[in-house]
């Protein structure tokens, strides 16, 4: 119940910051937005205040906003979506896009301030605090897998016998279980603020691509900046995650068209709430980052130009100023009907995946 909770605050958040895009450059750009609401209908609860209707419907996961003639309706009507030039329309659009890339960089440029968990190269061993040897991938089917490792466990300590070694890098955890090839050595992971000891036999020639138990590790500190250099991190770190999401959807889309094979990482909502969960128990410092993370996404997912995102919806405004006419509302209706089927189809079967894979 608290993770949904949790879940449902945050996806509040990103759509809240997402639509307020919309309704702030449609208001300034003359437009008459009709109702602003949280969740989709049945409506519970509505207040209307000059001419648009503040609602709180039923179906908690999203948000819209409704501006006048966004159909194509009233192009005569000053105050109509459909009546302004198409500059003006793509500005409604991209909004609500950049305003999620905005509450990523401000989510992040404070986590930044007060300090995020981050991999450690070089002197930034000076300035870290809290370091840890901590588990960021472990590969399917591998020792480590077996043997109940997850990621973001930290690595405390390693034993066989009388040998035992408490780390401070890589590079001797990997020593030290490639030391013991084919032999049973004890992990001690720090976990939920515990302690575990778990067991598992390292081996003597691991698959291409993984190591001796079959993690991925990394050194990792606790890094805060000055306000001032918090704020511009804060932006670089958000164009950085931006470009990494756009090149896995790259290839999310090119897996299921080309491939015709979808990614076994991928998650729906069922999936995020439980990440969602998950992040929130680790600490402050990892939810914002989280959070941010969502935000990128859900601007990245959508600005492509896919039918019923704002990005499809970008297209036929570029289709139109190159025409030099409108497309056909009924055309533009179906294609977006026909992606949103899509992504409805898309969503399930993920979900289903979802269920399976966390329950």
């Amino acid at each position: 119940m608290l993770t949904a909770i949790i879940f449902i605050i945050v996806l509040g958040i990103l759509v809240l910051a997402h639509e307020f895009g919309h309704f702030y450059v449609a208001k300034k750009a003359g437009m008459k937005v009709e109702e602003f609401g949280f969740g989709f209908p049945p409506r519970l609860i509505g207040v209307k205040r000059g001419e648009t209707v503040y609602s709180l419907n039923w179906i908690p996961f999203g948000g819209f906003v409704k501006i006048y003639g966004e159909d194509g309706e009233d192009r005569g009507n000053s105050r109509s979506f459909a009546s302004k030039p198409a500059g003006k329309r793509a500005q409604v659009i991209v909004a609500g896009v950049l305003m999620n890339f905005l509450l990523a960089a401000a989510l992040l440029g404070f986590g930044n301030f007060l300090g995020l968990r981050v991999g450690l190269i070089g002197n930034e061993d000076f300035t870290a605090k809290d370091i840890k040897i901590q588990i960021i991938q472990v590969s399917q089917d591998s020792p480590a897998r077996l043997a109940g490792l997850k990621t973001l466990d930290e690595i405390k300590r390693l034993q066989k016998g009388e040998d035992a070694l408490q780390p401070k890098t890589v590079e001797e955890v990997q020593n030290f279980v490639k030391k013991y090839g084919g032999e049973e050595i004890v992990l001690t992971i720090a976990r939920n603020n515990g302690e575990v000891d778990l067991k598992l036999v390292s081996r003597k020639d691991p698959p291409v691509g993984q190591g001796a138990i079959g993690v991925n590790l990394a050194k990792t500190g606790v890094v805060s900046y000055p306000w001032y250099e918090a704020i511009w991190r804060g932006i670089r770190d958000t164009g950085a995650i931006a470009v990494n999401i756009t090149a896995a959807l790259g290839l999310f889309f090119k897996n299921l068209f080309i491939d015709s094979n979808l990614i076994g990482d991928v998650s729906g909502p069922i999936g995020i709430a439980v990440l969602t969960g998950q992040a929130a128990g680790l600490g402050f410092n990892y939810f914002l980052q989280f959070v941010a993370l969502l935000s990128i996404n859900l601007a990245v997912l959508n600005i492509i130009p896919f039918p019923a995102l704002d990005g499809g919806r970008l297209f036929f405004i570029g289709l139109e100023k190159l025409k030099g006419s409108p497309v056909p509302k009924k055309i533009e209706g179906f294609v977006n009907a026909a992606g949103f089927a899509f992504l409805i189809a898309l969503m399930i079967w993920i979900t289903v995946k979802d269920v399976s894979k966390f329950f």
